[in-house]
């Protein structure tokens, strides 16, 4: 044990003897393991966000959405297709009045969005806009601080009529009822009816700077089209949700005339499977990412590794003077070696706290930004970022190690 603490005393007190170089290289590693930790904690953040969303909606909710026919929904390929602008034209509102007739639905609403410059009294600006079914209310459970939501005969007589999120009823009219206001969209006049309270933000979308339209109006009058992009239909039985979504999937084949469920143009998906695949999709990007830090650690690797080189190089003489006190091979390789763990592990020490920081700034910012975010800093993530950090020390300290305990005294002390 004592052989331990001189060996950590002789470290320290080498080290200390180039402060700049050995805080440049503590430095590089504390970084590094600042990154993973504030990665860990983005990714346990954003799982907690996703599963509160979900919770918001309850398990007793399907999704229908368009895809790219022939390609799984949560495939790069799917995903591809519609960012290059593949647009599914083949769900309509029909589609939504079969599945509302379902004995086990309750209720179902269609959706599209749109994007459209809005104006009032001199103010100007571009707003997203969400067409919804009369049903809305009675699935999202959102309530309004002014007048009402959006009725079904809204829907059905194409009413220039809109609900407005908490922002835009701010931006546009401060603290005023905005109720039987008219605001311009796309040059047509849109009466206010009512305000939703603030609801923050659900999967990245603030709903608080949405306009909200009946879905045939922005259809018909603003867009053009005839097509939804998604759909939620609430379940009354949820111990038949699986037959419940085969049913709706049977529905929709028969629809757009599909006989090969390969080939089906949407997906029906269950919050628990849509849980899931956003826990398959945080993984994934967390992982990425790790591998992006794992270089930058591996880059700061090669730095521990320079300076134990430099090192052994500039103490030659006193290793040769050393070895010829009495001291062995081993005596000379376990004090670089632990040298270069000494500077990996503050280096870890000062990056999981510098990690911890930065962590608690990003949830900070996300709940400033109305997302439901914790900070949460796992004791995983620090065990992990301590022996990574000990690990690297331990690996590339041990070339210098090994050169500096394979000199000859003799020819070490002529190097005076």
């Amino acid at each position: 044990m004592n052989k331990i603490f001189n060996n950590f005393y002789l470290g320290f007190r080498s080290l200390l003897k180039q402060r700049l170089r050995t805080a440049l290289t503590v430095l590089t590693i504390s970084i590094g393991i600042a990154s993973v930790i504030a990665v860990f904690s983005a990714g346990e953040g954003l799982n907690y966000l996703v599963r509160e969303q979900v919770k918001k909606f309850g398990d007793n909710l399907i999704e229908v959405e368009v895809k790219v026919p022939s390609v799984k929904q949560n495939s790069s390929e799917n995903a591809g297709g519609m960012a290059q602008g593949i647009t599914i034209t083949t769900f309509k509102n029909s589609d939504i009045e079969k599945i509302r007739a379902h004995k086990n639905i309750s209720y179902v609403y269609g959706a599209v969005m749109g994007q459209e410059i809005i104006s009032y009294a001199g103010e100007i600006k571009k707003y997203y806009l969400l067409g919804v079914g009369y049903e809305y209310e009675k699935i999202n459970k959102a309530k309004t601080i002014f007048g009402r939501q959006i009725s079904e005969d809204d829907e059905n007589s194409l009413a220039q009529v809109a609900v407005i999120g908490y922002d835009v009823w701010k931006k546009f009219f401060g603290d005023q009822d905005p109720t039987d206001k008219t605001i311009k969209i796309k040059n047509q006049k849109f009466k206010v009816i009512g305000v939703y309270e603030k609801q923050g933000a659900t999967f990245m979308m603030s709903y608080d700077e949405y306009i909200f339209l009946p879905i045939t109006t922005l259809q018909k009058k603003i867009l053009g089209t005839d097509y939804l992009m998604y759909a939620f239909a609430q379940i009354q039985d949820t111990e038949k949700i699986n037959e419940t979504v085969e049913d709706v999937q049977y529905i929709l084949r028969e629809e757009h005339d599909i006989d090969d469920p390969k080939k089906d143009d949407f997906a029906v998906t269950t919050m628990d499977e849509a849980l899931e695949m956003l826990d398959k999709l945080i993984s994934t990007i967390a992982i990425l990412i790790v591998s992006v830090v794992c270089v930058s650690l591996l880059v700061g690797g090669i730095g521990v590794m320079n300076i134990m080189y430099v090192s052994v190089v500039e103490r030659t003489f006193e290793i040769g003077l050393k070895k010829s006190l009495g001291a062995t091979k081993k005596d000379i390789l376990k004090q670089f070696l632990f040298e270069s763990v000494i500077i990996t592990f503050i280096g870890g020490v000062l990056g999981v706290i510098l990690g911890a920081l930065l962590s608690f700034i990003v949830a900070k910012i996300a709940i400033y930004y109305g997302l439901d975010w914790v900070c949460i800093i796992t004791s995983y993530s620090i065990l992990i970022s301590l022996i990574f950090s000990t690990f690297i020390g331990i690996v590339f300290g041990v070339y210098p190690a090994k050169k500096a305990a394979n000199l000859n005294p003799i020819e070490a002390l002529r190097r005076e």
